[in-house]
This record gives C-alpha cells, structure tokens and sequence, in this order.
C-alpha cells in the first residue's frame, strides 16, 4: 500500500456517535512496557504496566488506541513525578481530550545498607505514579509504594515467658502531591519502614540478623500500631494533600493475613 492509498483510510474511529453517551475513560490497559524512572540515586530502568485511558465525547464513536503506544515510543527522558503530568497533557493534546488518566506500575529497587555490617543489597519495591486531569482541573499526580517490612506482636510478646511471634508485612502509602516533584519514592521507603517494628534487608550478616531480631522484639507493633503512626507522620506533611495508608501482617501463627486500611489529609 503506497502513500497515497493510505491517506485516504477510513478513519471509522473518529466518525460520529449518535447515541450521546460520553465515555469517562476508555483507553488500554495491561500494557507492558520498559520504563526509565528517576530515582533519588539517578534513572533506573525497569518494566512498567501501563493503563492510558482519556475522556471520550459523546459524539466520537472511538478513541485512537494506537496513539497510546505512539505516546510511550516517544517518551526519550527518563520519567518522574516532576514530570508526568507534562507527558499528560501532551496525551490529551494527541488524543483531542478533555480529561484523562496515565497509571504506571513496575517494580522499584532502593539500594541499603545493613545495620551493623554495612553489606549493601537492593531491595524491591511495588511502585507506581498515576497522573490525572479532570473535566476543568489541573493535573494531579500521585505516588504509590508498598515497601516490606517485619512486624512483631506486642499481645504475643506481653503474654509469653519468652520470645515472641513476628511477621513479614506489607505496607503500601498511596500519596497524592501537594506540589509534584519534591517527594520520591526513597522518602515513601523511609516512612514506611520509619513506622514498622523493624525493617527487612536483602543481605545480612550474623551481627545485622542479632541486631533485626531485637530491633524488632523492642519495637512491638499491631497492625493498627503501624497504620496509625503513619497517618501521622503523613498527616502533616507539607508535600502530601491526601493520603491512603493500607498494611497487611502475613501472620506467622495463623492461615489469614491481619489487614488494616486508613485515609486522610487536607480539606
């Protein structure tokens, strides 16, 4: 097919509907993409799974998913909360909408440090930033994060001659930014593990292993201990306007999780 022939396509997409029901997202979803994500450290490439999705009027019968892919081919420097929303608008520009929506997520590594020994390893995150603009509105952008940790009972602890039961947990914050750019994923990290009974590693040695196990026996935290010190500690965070705390205990003792969920922020 020459040139010529290819101008004169149908565009059934952009036709008009005459059944006057606008669309409030329509777009892909489960799009699996690589991904330069600025980190606190320099741009980190990894996997992202996309969802793009745009308004569509009541008048157009489709929206262009081929431009969706065309947006992400054109993305050349790495992407951040600072700049989402930029590649938001540029969405909405080339799809010719009002109000639309990127999510990304893809899994994020935070290089630590052991405790005692210093041994350095990465450790994986659950990431995502999400970007939206509504009918009227300017561009929001939210973070979200769910970081490991390890919490320890304080009921089994207070009960027990000796020792007492601890988990892995789940922490995840989903922030919404006052001001997009200043807050990072490193600083979701630094919360989360700030509220748990102690954080995880992914390489330790003997003198880190003595020093988690007690860090963590001193530290006793229920679940709704955990959720509650983060409300506050993202309470009064000057970056953050509002703000979902979730935490999950993969008990050790039973067959079930223990599971706590918390909202909040600015009017």
């Amino acid at each position: 097919m020459n040139a010529r022939d290819q101008h004169f396509l149908t565009d059934v997409q952009a036709s008009q509907d005459i059944r006057n029901v606008p669309i409030e997202r329509v777009g892909v979803r489960g799009l699996r993409y690589p991904l330069a994500v600025q980190g606190r450290l320099g741009v980190q490439h990894t996997v992202a799974e996309a969802e793009l999705t745009v308004l569509l009027d009541a008048t157009v019968k489709g929206t262009h998913m081929s431009r969706f892919v065309e947006m992400l081919e054109s993305w050349s420097s790495p992407v951040g909360p600072g700049n989402l929303s930029e590649h938001l608008v540029g969405m909405l520009e080339r799809l010719d909408a009002a109000a639309g929506r990127i999510d990304l997520r893809f899994p994020f590594f935070i290089r630590k440090r052991a405790p005692v020994s210093g041994v350095e390893s990465l450790l994986d995150y659950q990431a995502g930033m999400t970007a939206e603009i509504k009918m009227g509105s300017v561009p929001q952008v939210t973070l979200v994060l769910t970081a490991p940790v390890t919490s320890l009972c304080p009921c089994s602890k207070e009960i027990s001659d000796y020792g007492a039961h601890n988990q892995r947990s789940h922490v995840t914050l989903e922030v919404e930014l006052s001001e997009p750019g200043l807050l990072d994923f490193e600083a979701l990290a630094e919360i989360a593990e700030g509220a748990a009974s102690c954080e995880v590693y992914g390489l330790l040695k003997r003198p880190d292993e003595k020093y988690v196990t007690e860090r963590a026996y001193d530290n006793p935290k229920f679940v709704e201990d955990l959720v509650r010190d983060l409300a506050l500690a993202l309470q009064g965070h000057p970056e953050i306007r509002r703000y979902v705390v979730e935490v999950e205990n993969f008990e050790s003792i039973h067959n079930h999780s223990a599971f706590a969920r918390l909202t909040g922020g600015r009017s």
